[in-house]
């Protein structure tokens, strides 16, 4: 296993990631939720939209990263922020296909 490289103290250093787009997934919403995505409504969020970009051999274009509370806090759903959207959030109901998001998010 490699040593991940330290950085200086005191420096800023930028790095590709390679991804089109990142989405900003709430962890809380997500929690508490307990699944509802995917085939089997068993998936989480995050777990559908990797699966369906794995898919579409577009694995690597969109970062799924979790977040702590985005402060939308809806019933039965999952905020997502996208970083080519600044200012607008997606409220996502359980049993959304994750094609549906991949197509507002322009993937």
């Amino acid at each position: 296993m490699s040593k991940k490289p330290k950085a200086p103290p005191g420096t800023i250093t930028a790095t590709q990631t390679g991804w089109q787009d990142t989405a900003f997934i709430c962890r809380k919403c997500a929690r508490t939720l307990d699944g509802g995505f995917g085939e089997d409504g068993k998936q989480t969020l995050r777990q559908a939209l990797r699966d369906a970009l794995r898919r579409r051999g577009q694995r690597g274009r969109l970062g799924l990263i979790e977040v702590a509370c985005l402060g939308i806090c809806p019933k039965g759903a999952v905020t997502i922020g996208l970083a080519s959207a600044p200012g607008h959030f997606l409220v996502v109901a359980r049993h959304t296909q994750a094609e549906a998001i991949l197509a507002l998010a322009r993937l």
